[in-house]
């Protein structure tokens, strides 16, 4: 049988483990009656009845003032109990004992200060433990890590943030656990997260209940009652962290424990059919690992998934990774988001702004305030992550901060938290986000693509083009029943947007916001995509020259190749190239010049394997304009590149 001094080593929390009899040492009291009571208090503390156990110290505590093992264990018992205030007391009292006890009692007192946002008393208290030469190199690195928190906290709350939060209200918090989850691009839906109780004593009593999405929509400047999003998205098990894509198109969530799960907790997608999710598929082994990953965020390049994981391979306990959705519906290989972002401690809950370029997401890894912080982080020109910077306080607070939601304009982000006061226990705020932590600016394209003749919705599918790269930065696709879309615009960029179906002419837009400084209105319009037959003609937007040249410019192939495309793929298509000028200047001059530059369009074709026969191009100069010639905007529209249908 282990001796009861011995068993005192094994059965003490995980918070002091060996201090009360570091090396074997005896008790520290030799009043029978206090160690009675001692042991007694032990085996209550085995059985989980904290009450009694507390009972019983505070017995032998009266019975031997001096009892430092006594107030070790009342420190353990309320350190575990959540009462970590209590704690720091008796663990100050056994310190104040002077009984022998392990330097490790520092430590643990140092890790409860910090965990309530006693920086200044836990910083000399690490200082204490690390003035002993026997630390394990483990624990001298854990100490130093919490001396560099209560450093960057001390200096935190002195410089704190701005940081108003406003509730939600009664639309979307309850009584209950709320979590925000997302907002669409358009601000019209707020999707989140609330803990149902399966009965009403079971929120009183902190068990856990059944978790489902709930979505609340705007109607003017109010949101409506949120609903549950049924199914079959809920089920009767529990779902959590959900995503929906920037355009609205997919949905991705997490979910435990499930028959036909991989791991712990696995990624599944739904798409979006009118006013309907498809029936949620898990993402499979491509992606899901047998460990915990979930979390998940959708960039608005239509491809990229970012989510959080425990897998091996990781730096730290749980890291965020990331893979592509590839052409043919695989997902890539996951990566690991590399040291910028993941720690050998815990990186999670990653939300990717519709920016593309900014990155949100919890860390104890990082400069914090002692527990999970929230960060924001910046992709280079060169896809790595700058280093992350941590949001501030009073945004971070000593407890966790996990989740943190901004709008697409970088504006307004939201957060749940419990420490805000509130309807409940974990409500959803929003707050004006101070102008450092914000996203570079976006807007977005929204509307239905349709048959310009039957007037039918359309599936169509976009591509937003970067015109200095020619590369393709987003991709989504309309609703094959409603022909709704919504498609994000990053700003600092000028783009080209082709919309394409089979059987028909493409649409081209062009988007100049490289030099944008302000928030742009959004871009509301229409598409009406046209059949493909003689008669019809398409305007290129995104064609261009210089003033008064005929030299097509670089940022014009995008448009080229699509064109390029469109006659490869339907190879009885028959086409002229047709310039146009506004009326400044003599008509045989720009008539010459509207010539040559569907003619540069026409040698373009030519000289990329497009049979001359199919081709032909003239000019008009400005002897058919489309808008009026008397303000520079009409004089643009009126400057351009079209091709009409001659044959098919």
């Amino acid at each position: 049988m282990i001796p009861r001094r011995f068993l005192l080593i094994l059965v003490i929390g995980h918070w002091s483990l060996v201090i009360a009899l570091g090396q074997g040492q005896p008790l520290s009291t030799q009043n029978k009656r206090a160690e009675k009571l001692f042991y007694t208090a032990i085996d209550s503390y085995q059985a989980k009845n904290y009450d009694k156990a507390l009972g019983e110290l505070k017995k032998a505590i009266e019975q031997e003032p001096s009892f430092a093992e006594a107030y070790i264990l009342q420190g353990d018992i309320y350190a575990d109990s959540q009462r970590p205030e209590k704690a720091i007391d008796s663990y100050i009292a056994a310190i104040g004992t002077n009984r022998p006890f392990s330097p490790e009692l520092f430590n643990i007192l140092a890790n409860t200060q910090l965990s309530v946002g006693r920086y200044t008393d836990a910083r000399l208290n690490y200082r204490r433990f690390l003035e002993n030469d026997q630390i394990p190199e483990q624990k001298r690195q854990q100490a130093e890590k919490g001396i560099r928190s209560c450093d960057f906290a001390i200096h935190c709350v002195a410089h704190p943030v701005p940081f108003e939060p406003i509730n939600m209200g009664d639309s979307m918090n309850t009584k209950y656990d709320e979590y925000i989850n997302a907002i669409t691009a358009d601000e019209e839906f707020l999707y989140f997260t609330r803990l149902n109780p399966i009965d009403e004593q079971t929120i009183d009593q902190n068990q856990n209940g059944e978790e489902d999405f709930y979505f609340s929509h705007r109607t003017d400047s109010s949101w409506s009652k949120a609903l549950n999003l049924g199914p079959p998205i809920n089920t009767h098990g529990n779902e959590g962290a959900l995503c929906i894509s920037p355009d609205m198109k997919y949905l991705f969530f997490a979910a435990c424990n499930r028959p036909e799960g991989y791991g712990r907790c696995d990624i599944y997608w739904a798409h979006r059919l009118g006013d309907h999710w498809s029936v949620p598929e898990n993402l499979g082994t491509g992606v899901n690992s047998p460990q915990w990953d979930s979390q998940p965020s959708f960039s608005s390049d239509g491809k990229t998934l970012y989510f959080a994981s425990t897998r091996a391979g990781g730096k730290g306990s749980s890291d965020i990774w990331m893979t592509e959705l590839q052409p043919d519906g695989q997902w890539s290989k996951p990566v690991n988001l590399g040291d910028s972002i993941n720690t050998r401690y815990e990186e999670m809950a990653p939300f990717i702004h519709p920016d593309d370029q900014t990155l949100y997401f919890s860390s104890k890894g990082h400069p914090g305030m002692g527990k999970l912080d929230l960060y924001y982080a910046r992709k280079t020109w060169n896809g790595e992550w700058n280093r992350p910077v941590n949001m501030g306080f009073p945004i971070n607070t000593f407890a966790d901060e996990i989740t943190l939601v901004v709008n697409a304009k970088g504006s307004v982000a939201y957060i749940s938290s419990d420490k805000l006061g509130g309807k409940g226990r974990q409500d959803i705020y929003k707050f004006a986000l101070y102008r450092d932590a914000r996203p570079s600016l976006t807007t977005y394209f929204k509307g239905i693509v349709y048959d310009e003749v039957t007037k039918a919705r359309l599936e169509a599918r976009f591509e937003l083009i970067d015109l200095q790269t020619s590369k393709m930065v987003a991709e989504s696709r309309s609703d094959r029943i409603t022909g709704e879309f919504l498609l994000v615009l990053p700003t600092e960029k000028n783009y080209a947007l082709n919309v394409s179906k089979e059987g028909y002419l493409f649409f081209s837009e062009n988007f100049a916001l490289k030099r944008t400084t302000l928030l742009s209105k959004p871009y509301i319009k229409n598409i009406p995509l046209k059949p493909i037959k003689i008669g019809e003609a398409v305007v290129l937007k995104n064609i261009f020259f210089d003033t008064d040249k005929f030299v097509l410019k670089d940022e014009s192939i995008a448009e080229l190749l699509k064109l390029q495309e469109l006659l490869q793929k339907n190879p009885n298509l028959k086409i002229e190239i047709r310039g146009h000028t506004d009326n400044i200047g003599t008509e045989d001059h720009n008539l010459e010049l509207s010539r040559n530059r569907a003619g540069a369009v026409y040698n373009y074709l030519i000289q990329h394997g497009i049979a001359g026969s199919r081709l032909s191009f003239a000019g008009f100069g400005f002897s058919q304009p489309i808008d009026i010639n008397t303000t520079e905007e009409g004089r643009a529209n009126n400057r351009r590149t079209e091709f009409k249908v001659v044959g098919n």
